[in-house]
C-alpha cells in the first residue's frame, strides 16, 4: 500500500521530469557528457529556447552541470551530477514497466493512428 502522503513527497521530482522533452533530455545526458548542439541535433526538433530553458531548470535543481570551456569557438558541455545519476533506477524501472505491460499501450496508440488515417 502507498502511504497518503506520496504525491506531496515525490512531487519534487515530478516537477522535474514533467516538462516535455526533459526524460529525452535526460536519456542523452545518461549516455554521457553532451555539447549543447549535440543535444539539440539529437533532440530534434527541439528549439533552442525550449532546450535552454529545460537545462537551466535542471541545472537550477542541480541535476546536470553546465561546464563552459572558452577560446574560440566557444563550447559548453553537459552532464548529470550525482544526483542526477540517481534517477537511472526510476529510468530502468521505466523501462522495465514497459517491457513488461507496455505492449497494449503501443497497440492502442497504433489503433488510434490508423482509427485517424480512414476516410470519413
Amino acid at each position: 500500500m502507498m502511504d497518503r502522503t506520496c504525491p506531496g513527497t515525490v512531487e519534487p521530482i515530478l516537477e522535474i521530469l514533467d516538462g516535455k522533452w526533459t526524460l529525452l533530455l535526460l536519456f542523452e545526458l545518461f549516455n554521457g557528457t553532451r555539447r549543447f548542439g549535440e543535444l539539440r541535433r539529437r533532440l530534434q526538433p527541439i528549439s533552442p529556447k525550449t532546450l535552454t530553458d529545460r537545462l537551466r531548470l535542471l541545472e537550477e535543481k542541480g541535476i546536470i552541470t553546465r561546464t563552459l570551456y572558452p577560446g574560440i569557438p566557444l563550447h559548453v558541455e553537459y552532464e548529470l551530477t550525482e544526483s542526477g545519476l540517481g534517477l537511472q533506477p526510476i529510468f530502468a524501472a521505466m523501462w522495465t514497466w514497459t517491457q513488461e505491460h507496455g505492449a497494449y499501450l503501443r497497440k492502442e496508440t497504433d489503433e488510434m493512428g490508423q482509427d485517424s488515417n480512414k476516410v470519413m
